[in-house]
């Protein structure tokens, strides 16, 4: 069984920097190498995976599509081989299939499951089992699916009974990716075209690839369709470096002046991307972002930091969101270091991720004397302000954990942040890259 080729300890000491000075390259893409596997699964032959994140939410991904009896190499060269089984190769797991701490794992494994000719059970840990369900049970159920959660269907364990399922046109009272494929996947075994339309355009990693394996998908600003049935031809997947976990090195760079930091090869796609233009917005000195993006393909590029004294406070809005939601914890530490109030509105979102984000990151910057306002979809942060050193905790949340450990960088004092394990579901060495690069007082 592939494991994290890191372990994280549970507390760490972050201690100021000088300055952060390097050349780097982040983790895979969390979201494609996701896709990757499920999708790749459900082609019809060999789809050879490079640069696959072997972090514990993908290899949760991982194991579960291994458990659905489809055979799955990771090999000495680092490849990930799959020998794809077509849309009715999966079979009927021997037991319950464990999550982890993966909502991206089990959102759209509600999708897929729903199709199938046996019954399934779907469960994670102690975080995962109180994130919302029905917003993927509700949809399912209109194609015709038989699924049932906890307290009232909104939360795992979730019970799927394979059935029939039908076309749909579903308006998505919120913009999610994780809603949006498990539909999009549900409906490669329909009949006919299934629509997903959004208030705001959310991540289109699920689109592109499908399209890739050779899936009919039409795409406008607000909504995405495949045609079905379907039929998923091999195709060899290269996966980019993770622009959300490289937001937090590029933060760190961008707000500690003297830093130079350049970031290769990191994932551009412009349903991504909303973090850089908040960098770019709030005065950052920043550059190699710019690069083609045709809609099919995944971009990718270098991107060069180099650090200043002063960034200026933004405003962020609810159509911001949906392209920086996992950024907004080092966006709202960003904005401890900008001139004027950031405000962050329709962000509330973040309080059912793996920790209510929002209350997070007021509690722990405030623990650090940071003035934060704290709003039920957002927050207000003046700036500039300076934090004193302290412990913080993480609650869980990997970027919580991250975001804090950047705010360490520039406070006054050390800062211990602790139940940092959680960081290895995204990113197991960020600890050992940040040390890397960081140039001691």
């Amino acid at each position: 069984m592939a494991t994290p080729a890191t372990s994280v300890p549970p507390s760490v000491v972050v201690h100021p920097v000088h300055s952060l000075q390097g050349d780097i390259e982040v983790p895979p893409d969390k979201s494609i190498s996701h896709r990757a596997i499920l999708i790749g699964s459900l082609a019809e032959g060999r789809v050879v995976v490079s640069n696959f994140l072997r972090a514990d939410d993908c290899l949760a991904t991982l194991n579960a599509m291994r458990s659905l009896g489809v055979p799955i190499e990771d090999t000495e060269s680092g490849q990930i081989v799959i020998e794809g089984v077509g849309l009715y190769g999966l079979e009927p797991p021997m037991s319950t299939i464990d999550c982890g701490n993966s909502g991206t794992t089990m959102r759209l494994l509600m999708g897929l499951l729903a199709a199938q000719k046996f019954s399934s059970r779907l469960t994670g840990d102690q975080y995962l089992r109180k994130r919302p369900m029905e917003r993927v049970i509700k949809p399912l159920r209109q194609m015709g699916a038989q699924l049932r959660g906890q307290d009232g269907d909104r939360l795992a364990p979730i019970e799927i009974e394979g059935a029939p399922l039908k076309s749909i046109v579903y308006d998505s009272p919120i913009a999610s990716a994780q809603v949006k494929s498990a539909i999009l996947l549900a409906g490669l075994y329909c009949d006919g075209k299934t629509t997903v339309k959004e208030p705001y355009k959310s991540r289109d990693h699920t689109e592109r690839m499908l399209h890739k394996f050779g899936v009919t998908v039409e795409v406008t600003e607000l909504s995405a369709s495949v045609t079905g049935p379907a039929q998923l031809k091999p195709a060899e997947i290269t996966v980019p470096g993770d622009i959300s976990s490289a937001a937090f090195l590029m933060a760190a760079a961008a707000i500690i002046p003297g830093s130079e930091l350049l970031v290769r090869n990191v994932g551009l796609n412009r349903t991504r991307s909303g973090f850089i233009d908040v960098l770019k917005r709030m005065g950052a000195e920043l550059s190699g972002a710019d690069v083609a993006d045709d809609g099919l393909n995944e971009p990718s590029g270098d991107v060069f930091i180099r650090g200043k004294e002063r960034l200026k406070a933004v405003h962020i809005g609810a159509s911001d969101i949906p392209r920086l939601i996992d950024e907004v914890p080092i966006i709202a530490v960003t904005a401890l270091r900008a001139e004027g109030t950031t405000v962050i509105e329709g962000a509330g979102e973040l309080r059912v991720k793996e920790t209510d984000r929002l209350s997070a990151l007021a509690r722990n910057l405030s623990a650090l004397d940071a003035r934060i306002e704290e709003k039920p979809d957002g927050l207000i942060i003046p700036g500039p302000q300076r934090l004193r050193g302290g412990a913080v905790d993480s609650f869980g949340d990997h970027r919580t954990a991250m975001a804090m450990a950047v705010a360490g960088l520039f406070a006054d004092a050390p800062v211990t942040v602790t139940d940092t394990d959680c960081v290895a579901t995204s990113f197991p060495d960020f600890f050992k890259l940040l040390r890397e690069v960081s140039v001691e007082r």
